[in-house]
């Protein structure tokens, strides 16, 4: 299959401008100043496509552009080849520039492309005369049809691959380099910096080249891996799964052409070389010696990089064989010397070279690395070990050692490494009951391994590396392949795991209570530490049901024996679970007890109890909207984590996520975002989804428009609930900014059902998700017509019962409701108001409206959200201004106005533009300033004209009681008594044409 190919330039806007500024591709640069470029990179990293953007932008400038280019012919290339090229284009462009030099010139004659076209006895008689000229001529001509042809406009001449220059090549580009005079041309010459070996002869002339006045030397670095991502989104405009793109970025390692060769070959992760990539990658070792290519392969095995002392183990050669080897493969760029050992230059090449190995190569090199390595001969890891073994099909020692390195790697924290370690152990025992364990034989007792123990540990690393339902899939397929002969503590130990992981996830297939209470029947009785374990993790379920005085009695046996067989980590997460359940009391006494049980943690090294004390801690505070202490916990959270090397560790990552939606609260977005970006491992699936309806949140705050990229976290709502509580209004906003408020209220509807199926049916936040999808109908009501208003109007009251259903169903231990839910469901009230005072259908007075709103104003402030109170302000202000309190809006709309502008609020500002733009008062008497909606002129035009309601109605086609609706406001804002007065005043003030 072809490669897919790019069309656009990615990741090298810096270079191209670099490049254009060093050869002075502007037009008020003066010839004087022109400079010539060196430009060098790896195959494949981009020069070529580079080299037409600068083609294209100096043609835009008034440039004229001619490229020549260098084949690889090796000893049998023609002379001067890219300068032939360039002169037979300027024969067909500026003849008369040619015919004039030439004249003046004759040597040019002899780079004309038909001159060098000859053969039989004409081309001795060429080849005569050629090695009779003198090449002083020769470059003298050529320089002085470039700056013959630079006269008319500014040239630049372009030679690429100067790596495969012959020498007659390479002496042109050093005398035009070397020339003084710049002539009004300027050269740029290219090369493949990984073809440069050590005897290389270009290498030595590069060298001189770069020391000449008026030469830059401007390298190509890879691409980065966002730029990379950026490339592969441009191959592939449908994406391509994540985990395809994590293994392209770093297979590539910044090369633009694998990069198409790998997205074109669709390639799973760790899947071969594609065979074109592989043809190209491998040209490079018929460079090498037979000593060089032995090494290589062996090398290759080892993967990307190996020590020396490897490679003598290994390699079966002599030291002096291996010694030249090395030295050949380095110095032909095979290979490069690495902090004592040797690294390919590419990783792709190190694989085509493995994937060109026969199998049974393959096996043996494998086996001499397993010798090596088991003997001692040469030191290195058990990961190492693990793989080789399993490539030698040693079983046995694989089996042994991906345990152990499963062990290493949790103890450094490395989860993810651990989590693979560990399934690779499961995959060997697949299917081995006899190998898998001995009932106290012990976990590597005779060469056998507790299986419940290894699948425990599988599950544990998936959990904390962030992917529990990878978990909950190992820990179930591991049970359904249990034997009838497995003993109850196997089953036991293996499903408290599984509810562990249940408990944490939006599982709603398999009730994580249910399954840890098998647990419980199946532990052993007795002073057993699995039984403990089994208990300690069940009261931490039984907490997260609900069920506290459940959770309490067995948290406390577990406790007891715990502290009797001296599990003192255990311990630690028992007392953190027993702490949590304060909650139904004092929240100082709830605070005290959990950070005693964090100082516990921290004394016992108990890191997993220890996050979530923190966490609980945040949790306590926010709650409260005590947020510099809430943040506080919550910092000192993440920076446990990551320091574990847990950033996506339950609890770690929770305590990050907490944070950023106080940041974003808090109106400091810019915080916010940072904390959405993790160093190191590419985010698991839900942590990033998660991560992303947040990130969306401040982009469409900001104005952007996310519509499209917030549904693609659909399918993350049935998985984790926090995405579709985020995303949802995010989506409803979007619906409201394209004037589709039904939309909004289906989006509602389905993030309703989704987290009912979840959760429950009264969740707290759906107070929030109806506030804000009633907020976007409001906004659009007075563009629609009587029976349009009417239906959203029944939408309105509808979602309004939710939220007062809702708040009637509320049940907390602690009977609090705390600043935030108290700030929602004012704004849902006050939302509810607004719609029907803008639909006219059971309008309230305006009193209460204001009133309403100001109270939702205060308790936003309350609750510290500032972004939302801006929001509040400026709706506010909106009704003031149209109920002619024009002093009053203006405060509002200056507070509101300078909350957006530090935010970067776009909408917020046009909405309060749009506020702004209310035509000024006009009215010398006591009538205020008035502004009338457009309705409310159409209809207060009606009343001058002396027609009754009910005459209105049936001529505007809406209800005579909304007439009359509007009719009120009309008087109220007018400040008349009557109709009459009514239409008097209007006419005074203006307010009728």
């Amino acid at each position: 299959m072809p490669a897919i190919q790019s069309s656009t330039m990615i990741g090298r806007d810096a270079e191209l401008a670099e490049i254009a500024a060093s050869l002075g591709v502007r037009p008020a640069r003066a010839a004087a100043d022109l400079t010539d470029v060196l430009l060098s990179g790896d195959a494949g990293v981009g020069k070529t496509r580079l080299l037409r953007a600068l083609r294209d932008v100096a043609v835009g400038e008034g440039w004229q552009v001619h490229a020549g280019h260098c084949l690889d012919f090796g000893d049998s290339a023609l002379p001067y080849l890219p300068f032939s090229e360039v002169l037979g284009r300027l024969v067909v462009e500026q003849p008369d520039v040619v015919t004039e030099v030439g004249a003046a010139h004759p040597a040019l004659a002899r780079l004309l492309p038909n001159r060098r076209q000859m053969s039989g006895p004409a081309a001795e008689q060429v080849d005569a005369e050629a090695s009779a000229l003198d090449r002083a001529d020769l470059f003298r001509a050529m320089a002085a049809v470039l700056e013959a042809a630079a006269r008319r406009a500014p040239l630049l001449l372009v030679i690429e691959d100067t790596h495969w220059a012959d020498r007659s090549t390479r002496d042109m580009l050093s005398f035009l380099l070397s020339r003084l005079d710049p002539g009004g041309f300027a050269v740029v010459a290219s090369y493949r910096t990984d073809d440069l070996h050590r005897r290389h002869p270009l290498r030595r002339q590069v060298a001189e080249w770069s020391r000449l006045r008026g030469v830059d030397r401007i390298t190509l670095s890879p691409l980065d891996d966002d730029d990379v991502r950026s490339l592969v989104r441009e191959l592939v405009p449908d994406g391509l799964p994540d985990a395809e793109v994590a293994d392209v970025v770093a297979r590539a390692e910044g090369n633009a052409f694998f990069v198409e060769e790998l997205v074109s070959a669709a390639a799973d992760p760790g899947s071969v070389v594609p065979a074109d990539l592989a043809d190209v990658l491998l040209v490079r070792l018929d460079r090498l010696d037979d000593d060089a290519r032995q090494v290589v392969r062996t090398a290759s095995a080892s993967g990307r990089r190996v020590t020396h002392e490897l490679l003598e183990a290994t390699s079966g050669q002599t030291p002096a064989a291996l010694e030249a080897g090395l030295r050949g493969a380095v110095e032909m760029n095979v290979l490069v010397a690495d902090r004592g050992a040797y690294a390919f230059r590419h990783a792709l090449l190190g694989e085509a070279v493995y994937d060109d190995l026969l199998p049974g190569e393959r096996a043996r090199l494998h086996a001499r690395y397993v010798s090596a390595l088991s003997e001692g001969t040469a030191r290195g890891t058990a990961a190492e070990l693990a793989r080789h073994a399993r490539l030698a099909m040693d079983k046995t020692t694989a089996l042994l050692a991906s345990v152990r390195a499963g062990n290493e790697a949790s103890a450094v924290g490395g989860p993810d490494e651990a989590a693979y370690h560990f399934q690779q152990a499961l995959e060997i025992l697949s299917g081995d009951t006899e190998r898998a364990g001995r009932a106290g034989g012990g976990e590597l007792g005779d060469h056998g391994v507790d299986l419940s123990k290894l699948v425990v540990k599988a599950a544990a690393a998936l959990v904390q590396s962030g992917d529990p339902e990878r978990a909950i899939g190992v820990i179930g397929e591991q049970l359904e392949r249990l034997p009838a002969s497995a003993s109850d503590a196997w089953r036991s130990r293996m499903l408290s795991a599984q509810a562990e992981a249940l408990y944490i996830t939006e599982e709603i297939e398999t009730d994580a209570l249910a399954v840890s209470s098998r647990a419980v029947e199946l532990a052993p009785e007795g002073d057993s530490g699995l039984r403990a374990q089994v208990l300690a993790n069940h009261a931490k379920i039984l907490a997260a049901y609900g069920r506290y005085l459940e959770a309490e009695t067995v948290g406390l046996d577990a406790l007891e024996l715990a502290e009797r067989l001296d599990l003192h980590q255990l311990v630690v997460d028992v007392i953190t679970t027993l702490s949590g359940l304060k909650k139904a009391g004092p929240k100082e006494g709830l605070r005290a007890s959990l950070e005693e049980a964090v100082g516990r943690a921290v004394a016992a090294d108990a890191i997993h109890a220890e996050l979530r004390g923190r966490f609980l801690l945040g949790r306590s505070f926010e709650d409260w909207g005590e947020f510099d202490a809430a943040e506080r916990w919550f910092a000192s959270g993440i920076e446990r984590a990551v320091d574990a090397g847990l950033p996506w560790a339950p609890y770690g990552f929770e305590a990050r996520w907490q944070l950023a939606w106080i940041c974003i609260v808090r109106g400091e977005w810019e915080r916010a975002l940072d904390l959405m970006v993790v160093e190191g491992p590419f985010p698991p699936p839900i942590p990033r989804a998660m991560l992303t309806s947040m990130r969306l949140q401040v982009l469409q705050h900001r104005g952007d428009d996310v519509g499209a990229r917030v549904l693609g976290l659909r399918p993350f709502w049935r998985r984790e609930g926090a995405v579709a509580i985020h995303a949802a209004p995010v989506e409803m906003v979007a619906a409201g900014r394209r004037d589709d408020p039904e939309a909004a209220v289906a989006v509602y509807d389905d993030a309703v059902a989704v987290l009912s199926r979840i959760w429950h049916e009264w969740f707290s936040a759906r107070i929030r998700l109806a506030a804000v999808a009633v907020g976007v109908v409001a906004d659009a009501l007075e563009r629609r017509g009587t029976a349009e208003r009417e239906s959203m109007v029944r939408h309105v009251e509808r979602l309004h019962g939710d939220g007062h259903t809702v708040l009637d169903r509320y049940q907390d231990p602690s009977g609090y409701w705390g600043p935030e839910g108290r700030a929602w469901v004012k704004r849902l009230d006050a939302e509810t108001l607004r719609a029907r005072w803008r639909s006219g259908i059971e309008a309230p007075p305006l009193d209460v409206l204001v009133e309403t709103w100001r109270e939702t104003e205060t308790l936003f402030a309350d609750f510290g959200h500032v972004h939302e109170q801006a929001i509040v302000q400026t709706r506010l202000a909106g009704i003031l201004r149209a109920t002619g309190d024009v002093a009053g809006a203006r405060e509002l709309g200056d507070r509101a106005r300078e909350t957006a502008r530090r935010l970067g609020a776009q909408p917020l500002l046009d909405e309060l533009r749009a506020i702004g733009s209310a035509a000024a008062p006009r009215s010398p008497e006591g009538a205020g300033t008035v502004t009338l909606t457009t309705r409310e002129r159409e209809i207060l035009d009606h009343v001058a004209q002396g027609r009754t309601n009910g005459e209105i109605a049936k001529l505007l086609y809406i209800s005579t009681k909304t007439v009359s609706v509007h009719v009120s406001n009309i008087l109220g804002k007018l400040g008349a008594s009557g109709r009459t007065e009514a239409a008097a005043i209007a006419r005074r003030t203006g307010l009728l044409d």
